[in-house]
């Protein structure tokens, strides 16, 4: 049996994540993701009435159409977390595959609501539920496993997918946080065993490569955004936070210190409304008791009336925003597009890091610029990343001791980094360290 890999997408820019992985005539497909930058540029798309091809055109969705080359059928769809840039081309893409779409139960119920708006395509792919430490068997020669891991999105897991010739890890996305806000640690004990019983290849996110020593954990997040928003258990101006919708451990841990200083937490947005109501549903979290979410627009708009009438003091909205995107809740804020008027001395909370694009940057810098006109504080950064640092990645290669290493999740520069840092630990670049770009396949020795 040959091993093949495929870089569908994800792997020229952070987003549009998709790797295929044929072992003999059996396909298994990591992510269907979408890149949200490239949509934004385009003021009238609507993603849920465009066609595939003119997605892939614009460059907002991988380019799948390599797969019509490859021989062999698709036995699943996989996806480690839900992200929108890990799957947010589901509904565009999965109907070509007859085959059923495995995540865990929340993504599963994401990707179940993205597929529901969807207006252009038919997406009739069964989904499939699988908890952390279990196990899912594709075919006589492959199965699925998923182990627990951390991300700044809830139920993350490392898909591993067991063949005759070893385990072939997809690690896209990870941090190795020893103490999150929201379920346990990563397994470490199974990923020593998986090293031990044999990892052909690793295919690694790139994104935090350059960063030196560990990721902090969501603890420390925690305790940044508590120590800002408790010192004003006294002001009587607005405090008003922007973080991450789908960072339901942050979201939960705004919300509460909220109400410890005696404001009711209000989660205003769309996409707001989808990840904390879902997770809340799920019973995979629980935020106080007077918390309030509301995601449509008129009602939003009616919200705010209502927290001005009885005094700013009293909320603490948390809303949509942080990279400045057109129509969001802070957006809107600041251009003074809604009844929440802001005054000096109100407070502004980023408990989000700009997403690193010129589009992003630009955005945020003009949100910054009006709130700051409206006489708005602004703290910014309090947020720790959700992706590995390079001592992370090196304690991870070490857990897993794998054959062949193909960095992934990242531009160029970034998996180049990781493939200077492979070489490091002994790794030989095009032998067992293996550089590639979208719509490139590298058979695995």
């Amino acid at each position: 049996m040959d091993i093949e890999i495929i870089a569908v997408g994800g792997y020229d820019e952070v987003g549009r994540n998709m790797t295929a992985v044929r072992c003999g005539k059996e396909i298994v497909i990591f992510d269907m993701g979408l890149r949200l930058d490239q949509v934004m540029i385009h003021e009238d798309a609507e993603v849920e009435n465009m066609h595939s091809l003119d997605l892939i055109k614009i460059k907002a969705i991988p380019d799948d159409t390599l797969m019509n080359g490859i021989e062999g059928s698709v036995k699943a769809i996989v996806c480690s977390h839900g992200h929108l840039d890990h799957i947010g081309a589901i509904p565009k893409l999965a109907h070509r595959y007859s085959c059923p779409i495995i995540s865990t139960p929340y993504t599963t119920e994401l990707i179940r609501q993205q597929i529901s708006g969807e207006q252009k395509f038919g997406v009739n792919n069964k989904l499939f539920a699988l908890k952390a430490g279990q196990r899912y068997t594709l075919s006589q020669n492959l199965i699925l496993e998923f182990v627990r891991t951390q991300h700044s999105i809830i139920d993350t897991v490392t898909p591993v997918l067991h063949t005759p010739h070893g385990a072939i890890v997809y690690a896209c996305d990870f941090k190795l946080d020893r103490t999150p806000v929201i379920g346990e640690p990563p397994d470490f004990a199974r990923f020593r065993q998986i090293g031990k019983e044999g990892v052909l290849v690793l295919i690694v996110e790139s994104t935090n490569i350059d960063m030196a020593g560990r990721a902090p954990s969501e603890r420390i997040a925690k305790d940044l955004v508590r120590d800002t928003i408790t010192s004003y258990e006294d002001d009587k101006n607005a405090i008003i936070v922007s973080t991450f919708s789908s960072h339901i451990a942050r979201v939960k841990t705004i919300a509460e210190c909220a109400h410890e200083i005696g404001r009711k937490p209000v989660l205003l947005g769309r996409s707001m409304e989808k990840y904390s109501v879902t997770a809340e549903q799920m019973k995979l979290v629980s935020f106080p008791e007077t918390t309030s979410v509301f995601g449509n627009r008129r009602t939003v708009d009616r919200t705010m009336r209502r927290m001005m009438k009885a005094g700013k003091e009293k909320f603490l909205p948390i809303v949509t925003g942080h990279q400045g995107e057109p129509g969001s809740i802070l957006t809107r804020l600041a251009l003074g597009d809604t009844p929440y008027q802001l005054t000096k001395g109100d407070k502004v909370i980023f408990s989000a890091k700009v997403i690193p694009n010129p589009l992003n940057f630009g955005q945020r810098y003009l949100v910054e610029q009006h709130l700051r006109l409206a006489g708005a504080r602004i703290f910014e950064d309090l947020h720790v990343s959700g992706h590995a640092y390079r001592e992370d990645h090196y304690e991870f290669i070490q857990l897993l001791n794998p054959q062949h290493i193909i960095p992934a999740h990242g531009n160029l520069k970034m998996t180049a980094s990781y493939t200077d840092f492979a070489s490091e630990l002994g790794y030989t670049a095009h032998s067992t360290v293996h550089l590639m770009k979208n719509g490139q396949r590298i058979k695995i020795n």
